[in-house]
């Protein structure tokens, strides 16, 4: 017998937000499964980061979420964590009075002490440069080395889910081989990613599905290894496609 697909570990249908009166999100409609990772991208205002706040409870919203087969109408940004939902925001907001090892336990707040020491230590392993600094304060370390420790805090609670916003940013070339390399680790250990990026090609390398975003609404939806796919996403990058 054949067997079947699984379920979705989240599903997005038809969700609208914004802000204020200020509509932003338009139907989208998105799917990430278990253990896979999925880009989004489009140009600046698409929506990107919009439709990651709404997902992770930051921003009300209409439609349909479901996570892990729960449905998220009314939750809030801890119940999402709890759920195994984790959202690193764009900018690298870390606590820069704390040090580096300090803002990684703050994001296990509440777990096992024992457990999230466990975690804490295969959060900073992910990055040395950081690991090596766990006793300097956040303010000491350089942007891109902060948006790594950002990532790391993320990382604490072995999320189902991580969803990335721009992890990229302020990052050397090196360094942002060094995040999707971690993503691509997570998702070996079965966690899904959802990356926002505006590299297309290195998103691209690392992801198995990806979807573009114009104006609020989602316009493509495509596998990541389909040959013509960076093509055709630039094409709608300069509004020459939309689907």
């Amino acid at each position: 017998m054949p067997t079947s697909a699984p379920e979705p570990l989240l599903q997005v249908k038809g969700l609208s937000a914004g802000y204020g009166k200020i509509g932003v999100l338009k139907g989208v409609n998105l799917v990430v499964n278990p253990g896979e990772i999925v880009a989004l991208l489009g140009p600046n205002g698409a929506g990107k980061s919009t439709l990651l706040r709404s997902i992770s409870g930051l921003l009300p919203w209409s439609g349909e979420i479901t996570f892990s087969g729960r449905d998220m109408a009314g939750a809030q940004p801890r119940d999402c964590v709890e759920a195994g939902l984790v959202h690193v925001v764009e900018g690298h907001r870390v606590f820069t009075q704390l040090t580096v090892e300090d803002n990684v336990l703050l994001a296990g707040y509440g777990m096992p002490a024992a457990q999230r020491r466990v975690q804490v230590e295969e959060a900073l392993d992910f990055f040395p440069e950081i690991k090596a600094k766990r006793r300097d304060k956040a303010a000491t370390l350089s942007g891109g080395q902060q948006q790594m420790l950002a990532v790391a805090q993320g990382l604490v609670r072995k999320p189902k889910l991580l969803m990335l916003d721009e992890p990229s940013a302020g990052l050397s070339p090196v360094l942002v081989d060094r995040v999707l390399a971690a993503a691509s680790q997570l998702r070996a250990g079965g966690t899904a990613v959802l990356l926002v990026e505006q590299l297309i090609e290195k998103s691209l390398a690392v992801a198995d599905r990806a979807y573009a975003m114009v104006r609020g609404t989602v316009v493509l939806e495509a596998s990541a290894n389909e040959p013509d796919l960076p093509e055709r996403l630039e094409r709608i990058y300069f509004g020459l496609e939309v689907e």
